[in-house]
C-alpha cells in the first residue's frame, strides 16, 4: 500500500469546504438548503470586467504563457491601486500575481519557513492559515483573542507567545470570520513589536475595501517605512470585485521575498491564468462603481440581518465591522436546544432546519459558528427565520 506523505496526513480538511459539500449533497437530493456557509459573493462579476476577459480571448493576447509573476502591466495596475488605497508605494519588482491570494500565502510560507519555525496566528483564524503553516513544516502558534476585546490580539498577547523560533505573526483585518478591523494605533504597536524583534508581518488585507457604518480599514503597511520593509501584503480580486472563479491574488513586499516566491511558481503553476489577469487587470484600473454598490448592499444585508440573529435565544454576537461574516457565540443557543456542543449543533442546523453554517471549531473557536451574509437578503432573512424557529421548537 502506497504511504503519503506527512504533511498531507498532518492537514485537516477545509471546514468551510466540507460544509458547503455535504450542503451541496442534501440539495441534490431535492431538499431546499439555505446556504451561509461560503465566503463567496453572490453577485456576478461585473460586466465591464468581463467585457476585458472578452477582448484579451478575441484579440488572442489571453492564448498563451505569461511571466510567472504575473503580467507587467498587472503588476503596474496592482501597484498604482495599492499606492492610491494604502499611500505606500510598491515596484512591480516588489510584486507577484497568484492564484488566489490563498496561493500567495502557500508560496510565502514556504519559502519562509524552515522545520520548526513558529507563526503567530491569532485566533479565531481563517481556517487554512494553520495548515498551510504546516504543510511549509512550519508550527502555528495560536494566540488566543476574546469578543470582550473584540476579537483582536495585543502587543502583551503577542509577546507572551514569542520564542526563539517565532519566524512570521499574521494579521487580518477586517478579519475573517469575525469581521473586526484594527484601528491605526493597535497597528503600530504591533507593527513596532515585530519590527524590533525581527518577526515578519504577514498582512491578509483580502476584505480591506469591505467596511461598513462608517468604520474604515487601514494597512499596517502604512504605519511607517520600518513597518512596511517588515512586511509581506497579501490582496486579491475575489471578494472586492466579485471574481472568486477567476483566481487572481497577489502579494507585495520584499523584492527577495516576492523572488523566490515567483520562482516556486514556476515550478508549481507556470503562471495564473492569461484570462483572468486581463479581467484583473480592468478590475483594478477600470470603474469602481460595481465594487462600491456591492459594498453597499453587504451593509444593508449586515444592517438588517443582525438584529434578526441577536432575537434567536442564547446568541450573541459583536458586530461586524468588515469584510461578510458574522461569527456568533451559540454555546448557549446549544445547551438550550440539547446538545452538548455547538459542532452538534451546527449540524442538526443543516441536517434538521436545513441551514448550512460552519462550525467554529475550525477557525479555532468551537463556542461560534459562522454565518455569510455574501447572500441574498431574501435568503438570509429566510434562514435567519429557520433557525430562530428551530432553536423555539428545540426549547419546548
Amino acid at each position: 500500500m502506497v504511504q503519503l506523505s506527512k504533511r498531507v496526513t498532518n492537514m485537516s480538511p477545509s471546514a468551510t469546504f466540507a460544509i458547503a459539500a455535504k450542503a451541496k449533497k442534501l440539495k441534490d437530493q431535492g431538499i431546499d438548503i439555505l446556504s451561509l456557509s461560503f465566503g463567496e459573493p453572490d453577485f456576478v462579476t461585473p460586466k465591464s470586467i468581463q467585457e476585458g476577459a472578452i477582448r484579451a480571448i478575441e484579440s488572442g493576447a489571453a492564448s498563451f504563457y505569461t511571466p510567472s509573476a504575473g503580467l507587467p502591466q498587472l503588476k503596474e495596475a496592482i501597484c498604482a491601486e495599492t499606492l492610491q488605497t494604502t499611500g505606500v508605494k510598491y515596484a512591480p519588482t516588489e510584486t507577484i500575481v497568484t492564484d488566489g491570494a490563498k496561493y500567495a500565502l502557500y508560496l510565502l510560507f514556504q519559502v519562509l519557513l524552515n522545520t520548526g519555525d513558529e507563526v503567530l496566528i491569532p485566533a479565531p483564524y481563517w481556517v487554512s492559515y494553520p495548515e498551510q503553516v504546516k504543510l511549509a513544516e512550519g508550527q502555528p502558534v495560536f494566540v488566543e483573542t476574546h469578543a470582550a476585546t473584540k476579537y483582536k490580539v495585543t502587543v502583551a498577547d503577542l509577546e507572551a507567545k514569542r520564542t526563539v523560533k517565532t519566524k512570521a505573526l499574521v494579521i487580518n483585518t477586517p478579519s475573517n470570520p469575525t469581521g473586526m478591523i484594527y484601528t491605526k494605533e493597535e497597528l503600530t504597536a504591533i507593527g513596532n513589536w515585530a519590527v524590533q524583534h525581527d518577526i515578519l508581518i504577514v498582512a491578509d488585507d483580502i476584505y480591506g475595501k469591505l467596511v461598513y457604518n462608517g468604520y474604515t480599514s487601514v494597512s499596517i503597511v502604512s504605519m511607517s517605512e520600518a513597518i512596511k520593509k517588515q512586511t509581506i501584503l497579501i490582496n486579491g480580486v475575489s471578494k472586492s470585485y466579485a471574481m472568486t472563479g477567476w483566481r487572481i491574488g497577489y502579494a507585495l513586499g520584499n523584492e527577495t521575498i516576492i523572488q523566490r516566491m515567483t520562482d516556486l511558481a514556476s515550478h508549481s503553476t507556470s503562471n495564473p491564468s492569461a484570462v483572468a489577469q486581463y479581467a484583473a487587470i480592468e478590475a483594478l484600473t477600470g470603474s469602481q462603481q460595481s465594487t462600491e454598490e456591492m459594498r453597499q448592499a453587504f451593509e444593508t444585508r449586515l444592517n438588517q440581518i443582525y438584529p434578526l440573529l441577536m432575537k434567536i435565544p442564547g446568541v450573541t454576537c459583536e458586530k461586524p465591522e468588515g469584510a461578510f461574516y458574522l461569527f456568533p457565540d451559540v454555546s448557549e443557543t446549544a445547551k438550550l436546544c440539547g446538545y452538548s456542543n455547538v459542532t452538534d449543533f451546527a449540524s442538526a442546523l443543516l441536517e434538521q432546519a436545513h441551514v448550512a453554517v460552519v462550525p467554529g471549531i475550525g477557525f479555532g473557536a468551537p463556542d461560534n459558528i459562522r454565518l455569510s451574509y455574501a447572500a441574498d437578503l431574501l435568503v438570509l432573512e429566510a434562514a435567519m427565520k429557520r433557525i430562530h424557529d428551530f432553536v423555539i421548537e428545540k426549547m419546548k
